[in-house]
């Protein structure tokens, strides 16, 4: 978007209302508004409100603040770019406030024009039920592995209290639940939350979903917050091939390794102007030649190198390679 796009926004503040005075910074955000649900006391709880600059001048974020303490915002990167993003992270407070909470965040930007927005949380805080800690933490685990955490979900009110299920959407969560205590109005349940080996590598932010046997709210989400990290590392991470000519081929060379020896078993790329060579014995460096092929019509080539072998889980590691193919220089 043009420089002109956001100064004829801003000249409509001179002849418009204050609400729509404050629709350019409104559009930078995906969404205005959260709301957490029913959430356990002591659980983890955050949301982040994702913004992109759409902009020509560079945005900055001077501050935040909320309208209830039940809600703490936090700005992940105060400066954006032309198209670079950033968030509003609100962090739900579930263990010094119960029931029904609602906040309003105010986002004020000072730069290249002044500005405020107003985003929206709201849920319930549930006192009768608890979770200890208030998320599963996997920290970081490796590709292949398995890992257990175990969760203590407390409640305190009706002696026949049960939890019917724990559920998710992903196959990769395994989910053991031992009824602890039950006497007096308290039950105690230990929750063994298990990963298997198949996760893929990457951040996981997800949830379970405890069900119980509550007529009204019935449904508890429980965070499940990690990072799946690979055996094999791939140097560069992205490779660059060049200005080359239609027919003309490049050689370069990828680095494998590992924290123990493995074999390459396959080198694949969808685009067939790649070749690959790679050795078939067991080290911990692999040096993994990519001879690229330009293709008659010029234009950016972006491809993305996937490296199999044969470590525990399967593991893979992939590189992304650009080129730039130009037309033939005349004779």
């Amino acid at each position: 978007m043009i420089r002109t796009a956001l100064l004829t926004a801003l000249l409509t503040l001179l002849i418009a209302p204050a609400a729509t005075a404050q629709q350019w910074a409104e559009k930078m955000f995906k969404t205005n508004s959260h709301d957490f649900g029913t959430v356990a006391r002591g659980a983890k709880a955050e949301f982040a409100f994702e913004l992109t600059n759409l902009y020509e001048e560079t945005i900055h974020i001077a501050s935040v603040r909320s309208s209830c303490g039940c809600t703490s915002p936090t700005i992940t990167k105060d400066t954006l770019k032309t198209w670079e993003k950033g968030s509003i992270l609100a962090t739900y407070n579930t263990r010094s406030f119960l029931g029904k909470r609602s906040a309003t965040i105010t986002v004020t930007i000072d730069k290249p024009y002044y500005a405020e927005v107003h985003l929206e949380v709201s849920g319930f805080i549930r006192g009768d039920v608890v979770f200890h800690p208030g998320a599963v933490e996997l920290g970081e685990v490796e590709q292949g592995d398995s890992v257990e955490r175990k969760i203590a979900v407390l409640y305190a009110g009706r002696d026949d209290w049960q939890i019917l299920d724990v559920r998710s959407s992903n196959p990769n969560y395994e989910v053991e639940l031992t009824e602890q205590q039950r006497q007096r109005g308290q039950v105690r349940y230990e929750m063994l939350v298990r990963v298997k080996p198949g996760m893929e590598p990457g951040y996981i932010q997800d949830e379970l979903t405890v069900v119980t046997d509550d007529a009204r709210n019935p449904i508890i989400p429980l965070p499940i917050e990690g990072r799946i990290i690979s055996p094999l590392t791939v140097s560069p991470a992205s490779l660059y091939l060049g200005v080359v000519e239609p027919g003309q081929t490049v050689t370069k060379q990828i680095v494998a390794r590992g924290k123990q020896p493995f074999r390459v078993t396959d080198v694949s790329c969808p685009d067939k102007s790649f070749r690959f060579e790679a050795s078939g014995e067991a080290m911990p460096l692999h040096l993994v030649t990519v001879h690229f092929t330009a293709p008659q019509t010029p234009g950016e080539v972006s491809q993305t190198i996937e490296i199999a072998t044969d470590m525990g889980g399967g593991a893979k590691a992939t590189c992304q390679v650009t080129a730039t193919v130009q037309a033939a220089t005349a004779q």
